[in-house]
């Protein structure tokens, strides 16, 4: 899947938890086909290091504040890129957390309460917001779910991140189908294993020993490269289903993992 340099060029793009691994690697691959690029982050130090990025290397980028979570802050997050560029081309609603990893009967409902809301609830805001701008010219939605939402059911513990995740396949469908009249194209990644620092933020509770399963994964559990996704590959996959090459392609999951999830349902 190779693009030229310049394929998105004049396209405005808002990315979502653009401060650090799939969403900065994304950030920075689309500026440099030529988009023009907002990243938005909880932490507006790590967007802003992203937009320094792009901007370093030649290309027009802007940092926002946003904690997907709150309304008002993905509203003012996507007429940031109107009032800054005019329109709205692509969304790349990336942002999410995993949450604590604990069993179903110990997960403090507070927990699961912030994985929908950051999840599920944040891409919700972001689609609703960016459609009235998309609906100008048409435009693509790529939302990041997983092979945890989708796939892979053998992680326990991960069970408020899995059911975030697969609400979004389903939300992301139902969304390509209600803007297919207005050109908008919405379809969803689903990253297995990736290179990224999120392994650092998740909070592991000593519950869980008691609900794991004694699964024996076979030899090399990714099959094609024998090693995670990196974000590059991750962001190469999002700059195609943001461009004209995937015009098509709607209501659609990508799966992106390397076959691990053939081997680990």
């Amino acid at each position: 899947m190779e693009q030229q340099n310049g394929e998105l060029s004049g396209k405005t793009v808002l990315v979502t938890g653009g401060g650090s691994g799939i969403g900065r690697a994304a950030a920075e691959l689309l500026a440099e086909y030529g988009a023009q690029v907002c990243v938005a982050d909880i932490h507006l130090d790590g967007a802003a290091e992203t937009a320094d990025r792009i901007v370093a290397a030649g290309g027009e980028a802007l940092a926002v504040p946003c904690d997907l979570t709150k309304s008002g802050d993905v509203e003012e997050a996507v007429q940031s890129v109107v009032k800054k560029w005019g329109k709205l081309d692509g969304v790349f609603a990336n942002g999410g957390i995993v949450g604590d990893l604990t069993s179903i009967e110990e997960m403090e409902p507070a927990n699961w309460d912030q994985v929908m809301d950051t999840n599920l609830k944040g891409v919700f805001l972001t689609v609703k917001y960016s459609i009235p701008h998309l609906k100008r010219q048409g435009g693509s939605v790529v939302v990041t779910s997983s092979v945890s939402g989708n796939r892979v059911i053998s992680q326990v513990g991960m069970s408020a991140y899995s059911t975030s995740k697969g609400a979004l396949s389903i939300f992301a469908k139902m969304a390509a189908l209600e803007l297919a009249g207005y050109g908008i194209r919405v379809n969803t990644i689903c990253p297995g294993g990736v290179k990224t620092n999120i392994q650092a933020s998740i909070d592991e509770k000593p519950e869980l020993e008691a609900v794991e399963l004694p699964v024996q994964l076979p030899h090399g559990g990714m099959p094609l490269e024998h090693r995670p996704a990196s974000p590059q590959q991750v962001a190469e996959l999002v700059s195609f289903l943001l461009g004209n090459r995937s015009s098509h392609i709607t209501g659609t999951d990508v799966y992106i993992d390397g076959g691990e999830s053939l081997l680990r349902g």
